[in-house]
């Protein structure tokens, strides 16, 4: 891991340490948090911050400062539900445990909440 994913992870685990069944695996370039055994965030390179939300609240959560369309690559959309947030952005305490909780939202809807 780069130092700036080194952090972003350690202040991810903080902000969820209640959780039960939390591990992290390396996929999307990154460092992904999984929580009942579903990605919420995954720490990038960069510091910059790759979350899983509602589909539905996609459009609306993209007019929230440093968030943009996550992608694949070059011209390659991820599709609803996945947004990119700027190492700018994920720096700031407080925007991070908000997209942490629009994170786990979506997490406890599609898993049942707590196992």
């Amino acid at each position: 891991m780069t130092p700036d994913q080194a952090v972003l992870v350690e202040r991810v685990r903080a902000l969820i340490a209640d959780e039960p069944v939390v591990r992290e695996v390396s996929m999307f370039g990154g460092r992904s948090v999984m929580v009942n055994e579903k990605m919420i965030v995954s720490a990038l390179k960069d510091g910059g911050l790759l979350v899983r939300v509602d589909a539905d609240q996609h459009d609306e959560l993209l007019g929230r400062p440093g968030a943009v369309q996550a992608e694949m690559g070059p011209n390659r959309d991820m599709g609803p539900g996945w947004i990119e947030v700027a190492a700018d952005t994920a720096s700031d305490d407080e925007q991070l445990a908000s997209w942490i909780g629009i994170a786990m939202d979506y997490n406890q809807a599609v898993t049942g909440g707590h196992q």
